[in-house]
């Protein structure tokens, strides 16, 4: 049967007649419905779909003119940046914008934490979530193996060993990855393959990520389902105005690091190319993973430490499940809201940890935090939402948008007040 096409432009309708990708898109991103109260917390999510966008056409720029070989890798690197056409800018908007790929992830992963976004019946939808969240931590490293500066090459030592720690099959997944015993050519030639390939994978993800949300919609502030079109409004032009200046904003700032400060998030000694006979004095990872080494550095066991380093990530999986909550919205759970912002704090001191030399006070904070981390996860999050009283929410997402649009958004509540207002007067 031929697809009628609502479209009016001849060119338009042929091919949605034959392949209705035109009203499809329509349909998920005109027509599609969402909550009339999300805010520019809900933009985050976009504003990482246009980071990603970016990284992949400026990493496609770059992988033209970059050199997979130990020997020529930094000269290439650095070939671009003083004679490619606008090479600079290339690299410095791929190098940058991963930094803020991951700052949009932490604070989309956040706000749904802390609204609820993970509860039934969105469990998947935060799944392929943190599925996504993983392909960029192994996008990233591969990523900033790279240039083959110090710092390059020596993360790629250390990160490698660590499978080295489980029995049995460490040893031969640290030789698979390296393509040797040691950090080498052949190492370099399967991360920068690796991260061309990685991205396409995350790509795909995203995809059913947003199938995944158009399928059971969006949540919101509230918590509250929507229950009809006095709930809702069209994604354009309502959203989408919205997540146009939130993009705006974000490119401004972007721009800013880009134009000014475009080293501002990296590491001196990675300016200085490889060199196996001399180990930097303190070897660090980019700061978005700086949380993580923390855990990895604050148990003393090599094979704990991986465990717990993983474990980190893996338990985030397990969130739909841990969180016990009758009530999404922290808005309405103000103890669970108190534990969450610990839980923020705690891991911005991992990131501090991670960032210094692990003695002194730096290991006992790191190990503190790493306990809370998981005690949050683990114990808080199913005991809170179980013996948590939360305060009463509004019935219905029209009775708490009713103060934000006035009487006359509420026919019920109008008429519900007209006997008091007679019996006044």
């Amino acid at each position: 049967m031929i697809h009628e096409s609502p479209f009016t432009s001849p060119v338009i309708r042929w091919i949605d007649r034959r392949l209705p990708v035109f009203t499809v898109m329509h349909q998920q991103y005109v027509e599609f419905q969402m909550p009339r109260n999300v805010n520019y917390w809900w933009a985050f999510g976009a504003i990482a779909m246009l980071a990603l966008m970016i990284l992949i056409v400026t990493g496609i720029m770059l992988a033209m003119q970059y050199t997979p070989s130990t020997a020529m890798a930094f000269q290439s690197v650095e070939y671009i940046m003083r004679d490619v056409n606008y090479g600079w800018l290339l690299r410095d908007l791929h190098a940058n914008m991963s930094s803020f790929f991951f700052a949009a992830i932490y604070i989309h992963m956040a706000r749904s934490i802390y609204y609820g976004s993970h509860q039934n019946p969105r469990e998947l939808l935060w799944g392929l979530g943190v599925l996504i969240y993983l392909l960029m931590i192994m996008t990233g490293f591969f990523g900033y193996v790279l240039p083959w500066g110090q710092m390059s090459y020596w993360a790629a030592t250390v990160i490698t060993n660590l499978f080295s720690a489980f029995p049995v099959i460490g040893d031969p997944i640290v030789t698979w990855l390296l393509g040797g015993f040691s950090v080498a050519n052949p190492t370099l030639n399967r991360f920068y393959t690796l991260h061309v390939l990685l991205p396409l994978a995350m790509l795909a993800v995203v995809m059913l990520h947003v199938a995944a949300l158009h399928t059971v919609g969006a949540n919101n502030p509230t918590g509250i389902e929507p229950r009809g079109p006095r709930d809702t409004v069209p994604f354009h032009p309502c959203i989408t105005i919205k997540d146009l200046f939130a993009f705006s904003v974000f490119l401004i700032v972007v721009c800013v690091f880009v134009f000014f400060a475009p080293t501002y998030w990296g590491h001196p000694d990675n300016f200085i190319p490889a060199n196996p006979l001399a180990t930097p004095p303190h070897i660090v990872p980019e700061w978005y993973y700086l949380w993580l080494y923390a855990i990895l550095r604050a148990v003393p066991d090599k094979l704990g430490g991986t465990l717990a380093m993983f474990g980190a990530i893996l338990v985030l999986f397990a969130v739909p499940w841990l969180d016990t909550a009758r009530v999404r919205s922290m808005r309405y759970r103000p103890v669970a809201r108190v534990f969450f912002w610990l839980l923020i704090a705690d891991m911005v001191g991992l990131g501090f940890c991670g960032a210094n030399t692990p003695e002194g006070w730096w290991i006992v904070s790191a190990q503190i935090g790493t306990v809370y981390y998981f005690g949050y996860f683990l114990v808080l999050m199913p005991a809170v939402g179980r013996w948590e009283r939360p305060r009463p929410r509004p019935a219905s997402l029209a009775e708490a948008l009713a103060p934000e649009t006035g009487p006359a958004a509420d026919p019920a509540a109008t008429s519900r007040n007209a006997p008091q207002a007679t019996e006044k007067a």
